[in-house]
């Protein structure tokens, strides 16, 4: 076990379910400061901006910096950014993302009949065949997709859900086109959050509770993966997947003993 420069933390199933807490999460992270350890907290909720997230995990108790929360609307964000420099005109997008981040997109000039991207994130109730339809021919016209992540599913209180890598997987099939897909598991986008802090990968540890995007996408790139079992853990999914990972504890809240174990 290398013991890492820098901690990477997903959201919910992690730190939290819904509005609660898991057990010991606020008391693990205090610990984790105070063993010096940089973090970085990842979500690829796309249903509330950025502000709104560190509302909430200070709501719940959780001192975040806001330099370190990056979610997967501000990954998209700054890759437009860089698609806007290669092009001699404004950068025609269509976000199809909840309404709580579509001002994060204000810079860019909005286009639902000819986009040059169409920038799409969760959107609750929304989905429907129309919608479908409409996505389907401007990406049969030309225009490419952002996705601002591809999860299977996710945890709610209600129990598990389907995400929307259901419809991204859909489109890219249809339309012969494959997603910049911008959250976890995107390896840019894990780029993006060890260059913040100064890290290399083999210096760095995730920890989620979502094997294939969270510790399964920080291992490709070469950082260590830590699994949880709460929030999306199932053990049946779990004993299938060919992903293994470097740790695996019952909740993050053992994570500051498993270091005092190590060091």
């Amino acid at each position: 076990m290398v013991i890492p420069k820098l901690i990477l933390i997903d959201l919910d199933g992690t730190l939290y379910v819904g509005h609660e807490e898991i057990p010991g999460a606020i008391a693990a992270i205090v610990q984790l400061r105070e063993n010096h350890f940089q973090l970085r907290f990842l979500t690829n909720t796309t249903t509330k901006s950025h502000g709104q997230l560190l509302a909430q995990l200070r709501g719940l108790g959780f001192a975040v910096a806001a330099e370190e929360l990056i979610s997967a609307p501000i990954g998209a964000l700054l890759e437009l950014r860089e698609l806007q420099k290669t092009v001699n005109r404004p950068l025609r997008i269509w976000p199809v993302v909840a309404d709580a981040i579509k001002n994060d997109f204000n810079e860019f000039e909005w286009d639902e009949q000819n986009p040059d991207f169409i920038v799409l994130g969760d959107i609750g109730e929304r989905w429907d065949l129309t919608l479908i339809n409409l996505l389907f021919r401007a990406m049969h016209s030309g225009a490419e997709l952002i996705a601002l992540h591809k999860n299977r599913f996710w945890q709610t209180e209600e129990g598990l859900n389907a995400d929307i890598g259901f419809f991204v997987a859909g489109l890219e099939y249809v339309c012969s086109k494959t997603a910049r897909v911008m959250g976890k598991p995107n390896a840019d986008f894990f780029q993006r959050v060890l260059d913040s802090a100064g890290v290399s990968a083999s210096e760095a540890l995730m920890v989620g509770d979502d094997i294939d995007s969270d510790v399964g996408g920080a291992q490709l790139l070469g950082m260590q993966g830590c699994l949880v079992k709460t929030g999306k853990f199932r053990h049946a999914y779990f004993a299938q997947s060919a992903v293994k990972p470097d740790i695996i504890l019952e909740s993050i809240a053992d994570l500051p003993h498993y270091f005092t174990e190590h060091l």
